[in-house]
């Protein structure tokens, strides 16, 4: 628990001095944000903001966790170090932030609101997606465990397994079923960072969650000493734990600048290496399913968008929402900026709170 509490805060401070630090490297290169003209007017005022701040988060993370784990292996020489399932929520933060990063670069170097085109984004998505589903159905550790599996999950492991034809069958199909995931889940945290705020602190709220369902999962963990009967087949629970703890203190470090008005924005490097580590989560505790509704937030915000464009070819030009994502719509409605980013981040709460609801109740019910 020393390690949590440690690998937590130095993130947080991390990300709390280092966030400014950044903001005037950023002043002085001119690296701002450019903002959409048919979006809210409201928002011409953020045109010139530093942006590319998710950097920052990235680099708290890895430098806390790389820390922590060097101060635990001097306490204790027999510490086993960074785990393959820790090492794999990393791999997959940094490739998705390192995308964002691309970018967030080129709307930088074209002097545009518009980067990569969604064909570009998806195939290096899907680049970074498929290596780490590959790396995470190998590395067993001595119970034979690896950091994934081929079976779909829900609260755990499914009976419903992807390798019913086969091995290879399964292996392809969960490539396939990981990288749904992880572009879905990228791209939904990506949606929902258009207000001051609004993204970093529903992410903090959802990394909270794994933060607690690692430290149920470890102390749950099967052929752990009082182990329920009902017990958790997770690799690196508590590696996973600390990962999490360190993502939610790098947000509330990185949140104290980025709240209205916001002296810097996340941008793609953020947003997407936000929702790479929130999939590799979900594969990796075996909570997949789950995730619909612990990442409801961002599930709803990505729901607004595709109605919105589904309806618009449908329908010959007509409009569900004043404008897509939702925090748009209400924007337009009239609401104040705070006022979108506080509900929604009730809504969020809301959603975190039924999932670690059935998460626990499943345990309790089980037993």
């Amino acid at each position: 628990m020393v390690s949590l509490l440690i690998g937590s805060s130095l993130a947080l401070i991390f990300a709390f001095i280092g966030t400014p630090l950044f903001i005037r490297f950023l002043v002085r290169k001119s690296y701002g944000q450019f903002v959409r003209d048919d979006g809210p007017t409201s928002h011409h005022t953020k045109r010139g903001t530093p942006t590319m701040g998710g950097a920052v988060i990235v680099a708290s993370v890895v430098a806390s966790y790389s820390i922590t784990h060097l101060i635990s292996y001097a306490i204790n020489p027999g510490s086993f170090g960074p785990s393959a399932s820790g090492l794999l929520v990393l791999f997959l933060m940094v490739g998705m932030g390192m995308v964002g990063f691309i970018d967030d670069y080129t709307k930088i170097s074209r002097q545009r609101s518009l980067g990569l085109n969604a064909k570009a984004k998806i195939i290096l998505q899907t680049l970074v997606g498929v290596a780490f589903a590959i790396l995470a159905l190998n590395f067993p550790n001595d119970q034979g465990r690896t950091p994934a599996s081929t079976k779909i999950s829900f609260i755990r492991d499914t009976n419903f397994d992807l390798a019913f034809a086969g091995t290879l069958i399964g292996a392809i199909l969960f490539i396939v079923w990981a990288n749904l995931i992880i572009t879905g889940t990228s791209n939904g945290v990506n949606l929902a960072d258009g207000l001051d705020g609004l993204a970093a602190g529903a992410s903090i709220l959802v990394f909270g969650a794994y933060f607690l369902i690692g430290i149920w999962q470890s102390n749950q963990s099967c052929g752990a000493p009082g182990s329920g009967s009902v017990c958790y087949e997770v690799r690196d629970p508590m590696d996973l734990a600390l990962l999490a703890g360190a993502m939610a203190g790098a947000l509330v470090g990185f949140l104290w600048w980025n709240t209205s008005p916001a002296k810097i924005f996340m941008g793609d490097t953020g947003s997407l290496a936000i929702g790479g580590a929130i999939a590799a989560f979900a594969i990796l505790s075996r909570t997949e399913l789950l995730l619909v509704i612990l990442a409801g937030l961002f599930v709803i915000i990505t729901l607004s968008v595709i109605i919105q464009v589904g309806y618009f070819k449908l329908s010959g030009g007509k409009r569900v929402f004043k404008m897509a994502p939702l925090q748009h719509h209400f924007e337009l409605k009239g609401w104040a900026e705070v006022t979108v980013v506080v509900r929604f981040w009730i809504v969020a709460g809301l959603c975190v709170a039924v999932a670690l609801g059935l998460f626990y109740a499943e345990w309790v019910v089980g037993n």
